[in-house]
């Protein structure tokens, strides 16, 4: 898949067959379902934000794996990455449109996580 691709369905009621290992769409659902894909499509649901900014929001994950889920998710075609040409560089992220399609069920889904669990107790 190219750079910044995104899954098309090829013909009119054409499906990939994802239970297949070199079905292109494992690989979409493996960055997404990360240990940090998830993560980074949620902290830019409500805005883009810059690397720092993410990472910052993303308590735990290193520089090294942010940028590798980053480069990844971008690749899929469900982020884009905009750099201002400063010194050093500025670059933010963003959702594409397809990103924002996938990241709504997964904010639902840890929306839904979060109002069931018990309440955290203060200390």
């Amino acid at each position: 898949m190219k750079e910044g691709a995104q899954l098309t369905q090829v013909e009119a009621g054409h499906r990939y067959e994802v239970f297949h290992t070199d079905c292109p769409a494992r690989d979409v659902v493996d960055h997404v379902t990360s240990r940090w894909g998830i993560w980074v499509l949620i902290s830019l649901r409500s805005n883009d934000l810059r690397f720092y900014e993410l990472r910052d929001s993303i308590q735990g994950i290193s520089e090294k794996m942010l940028a590798q889920t980053l480069r990844a998710l971008v690749k899929d075609g469900l982020l884009r990455r905009e750099v201002e040409p400063t010194t050093p560089p500025q670059v933010t992220y963003g959702l594409t449109e397809f990103g924002q399609e996938i990241g709504e069920p997964l904010t639902d889904l840890f929306n839904r996580i979060t109002q069931r669990l018990p309440p955290r107790s203060p200390g």
